[in-house]
């Protein structure tokens, strides 16, 4: 008999261990084993050249942070059975498990705007089949069909495991330490209210609020670097072009699978269309844009280029929208300089917003010795929660950085 019950060694939480069979056969499952190939923060890694960690990482991290979530709540006498705690570890084991390539850049070019979710339901469901519905109850919770809302809560919320762990993560793998957040506090201050739903001891409020502020700060200054924005806004671009070049006529070498995805026309997801998925991962992406650099269309090669050989093009932040003159000064000088007649293919303004808190949106509750809870941005103790409900918006501007020098 194989001896299913592992501990891995983790770079960021120690050693992790797998308490339950069933765990141990999904993390062997090929659907599971894909995540190896697909990273967890994309592109970042031209950024923050230590963020090249993966989804599978981060999904045995958050399963290890249930896991102890489950223990807490278990020792403040939250009745959990095995059962639950199976289905618990599950559901977080398997909540990306229908992430594409480059995380969320690729969902709605490749897939329709499938969000991963609805594909990692997909999967799971299929998963369950194969497992003699060992799955049905991880399935529940994934869906907060479960009778207990806390499990959901800990899957999905504005505190749930998964957060934890990606912020925890990132911030070590990118060496960014404002979103080095003290996980093993946040959950040992967890606990469940009569109603069955997920809270935080009043005491621990700032550790709450440490932990969304990290979030913002690694927001701003990871996930919606300027940089990074830009590199995820190019992944897209590179293949809406090369679909684009297809529906022509135009030929490009790709693998079968992302070759698959670039000729497919919409419609809903088909048993083939499910399989394919599951068979693509980062890899083909950067294959293909490898060989595209060699493209005949200008914009693809060029695009490509700017990827691989991490020559980006010049971007430009602010809080307002750019001018329409700004825009079409930098198109005319892009055309000038490539002798080309559709410069605003390659001049574009993105658009980055964040609201660090919603404060109507499952709301962090506290609850307090007597038994009452209050919602965090409520608590009369909160320093930061009130300054973090607003919406905060950021404009780039991308265009070739070769036009600079014709100014200078």
């Amino acid at each position: 008999m194989q001896n299913k019950l592992k501990i891995i060694n983790d770079p960021v939480h120690g050693f992790i261990k797998i308490p339950h069979e069933i765990l141990f056969d999904i993390i062997e499952h090929p659907y599971f084993q894909r995540l190896r190939r697909i990273g967890q923060t994309g592109l970042l890694n031209l950024i923050f050249p230590g963020a090249t960690h993966t989804r599978f990482h981060h999904a045995l991290g958050a399963m290890h942070l249930m896991f102890t979530a489950l223990e807490t709540l278990k020792q403040k006498g939250v009745k959990i059975s095995e059962e639950e705690e199976k289905g618990a570890m599950l559901a977080i084991l398997m909540h990306d498990i229908g992430h594409g390539p480059f995380s969320h850049a690729l969902e709605s070019m490749l897939m329709d705007d499938w969000h991963h979710e609805n594909l990692s339901l997909l999967l799971m469901n299929k998963l369950n089949e194969e497992f003699q519905g060992q799955l049905s109850m991880a399935i529940e919770m994934f869906q907060g069909k479960y009778h207990r809302k806390f499990f959901n809560q800990l899957i999905s919320s504005q505190l749930d495991v998964d957060r934890l762990d990606y912020l925890k993560r990132d911030s070590f793998f990118t060496g960014v330490s404002e979103g080095n957040i003290n996980t093993q506090r946040i959950i040992s201050m967890m606990n469940v209210c009569e109603e069955g739903e997920l809270v935080i001891d009043a005491k621990g409020i700032y550790s709450i609020e440490n932990f969304l502020t990290a979030r913002m700060f690694m927001y701003w200054q990871v996930y919606y670097h300027k940089t990074s924005a830009l590199a995820e806004f190019l992944l897209v671009k590179i293949l809406e072009r090369a679909k684009y070049l297809i529906s022509q006529g135009v030929e490009l070498p790709a693998t079968d699978n992302l070759k698959y995805f670039l000729y497919r026309e919409k419609s809903g997801a088909t048993d083939e269309d499910i399989e394919r998925f599951t068979q693509l991962d980062d890899n083909d992406v950067i294959q293909a844009m490898k060989e595209w650099q060699n493209s005949e269309d200008f914009v693809l090669s060029y695009w490509c280029k700017c990827v691989i050989q991490r020559n980006l093009p010049k971007t430009i932040i602010s809080s307002h929208p750019f001018g329409q003159e700004i825009i079409e000064e930098k198109i005319k000088k892009s055309n000038e300089l490539f002798g080309i007649d559709n410069g605003d293919e390659l001049v574009h303004e993105i658009k980055r917003k964040l609201l660090p808190y919603h404060a109507e949106k499952q709301p962090i509750y506290l609850l307090h010795k007597n038994g009452k809870r209050t919602r965090l941005h409520e608590s009369e103790d909160q320093l930061l929660s009130g300054l973090i409900v607003n919406k905060t918006t950021r404009y780039i501007l991308m265009f070739p950085r070769d036009i600079s020098r014709l100014d200078s």
